[in-house]
Order: C-alpha cells, then sequence, then structure tokens
C-alpha cells in the first residue's frame, strides 16, 4: 500500500464510515424532497417551492378570468398571463427537480470517494 492510500485509510473516521452505511440505503421520493431544504440552498429552495404555490393560484385566478371575460381583447390578455403563469410554475417545477438532481448526484460522489478511501482505491 503506497503513502497515499495509508493516510486515506487513516483519514477515514467513524462519521465517514456512519455515513458510508447510511448511503447504503436508498431514499424515496418525499426523503428526497425533503433533503433539499436543507443545507446551503435552503432558503432557496422554500422560496421556490413558496412561489411555485404564488404562480399556480395566479394561473387558476387568470384562467377564470379568461373564460369570464366577454371581449377577445380582454380574452388574449388573460390568456397570455395565464400562459405566462403556467410557464412560471413549470420552471420553478423544473429548478426543485434539478435541486433534487444535483443532490442526488453529490450523494452518489461522496460514496464513490468513500468506497474508494475504505477499499484502498481498488474498484
Amino acid at each position: 500500500m503506497s503513502n497515499i492510500e495509508d493516510r486515506f485509510e487513516r483519514g477515514l473516521s467513524a462519521d465517514d464510515e456512519a455515513f458510508l452505511k447510511d448511503l447504503e440505503r436508498d431514499e424515496g421520493l418525499f426523503q428526497q424532497m425533503g433533503a433539499t431544504f436543507s443545507g446551503p440552498l435552503r432558503y432557496w429552495t422554500v422560496f421556490a417551492f413558496a412561489f411555485s404555490f404564488v404562480f399556480f393560484a395566479l394561473s387558476v385566478w387568470a384562467a377564470y378570468n379568461m373564460f369570464q371575460a366577454e371581449d377577445l381583447k380582454h380574452v388574449i390578455i388573460w390568456g397570455v398571463f395565464f400562459g405566462w403563469m403556467s410557464l412560471a410554475v413549470g420552471l420553478m417545477k423544473v429548478w426543485f427537480w434539478m435541486r433534487i438532481n444535483q443532490l442526488n448526484l453529490l450523494r452518489e460522489l461522496k460514496r464513490i470517494e468513500l468506497r474508494l478511501v475504505k477499499d484502498g482505491g481498488s474498484v
């Protein structure tokens, strides 16, 4: 074993071992969604989550007004507003799912890193 592998092996603490054991179990969808509300971007996640509900409510309101409008000009205005709010909801969902994907990727990279350290570099 080389000198660098010895240092890696010594650097693997009990916390890393426990984290590696925790990584062995797969998380469900709701656990993955809950994980986005922790860490350094938790406030952005709360912000995006709240605004997705606001945008959804505005799109429902715009759709209602679009169907209640009496002249074509108002139908078009409310329809465009409905389209923009629906697009905003979709983009917030895309951001949220990308955040979940990012956390899963970081989790897998940490798993690989700890495996390399634990196994001494042999894959």
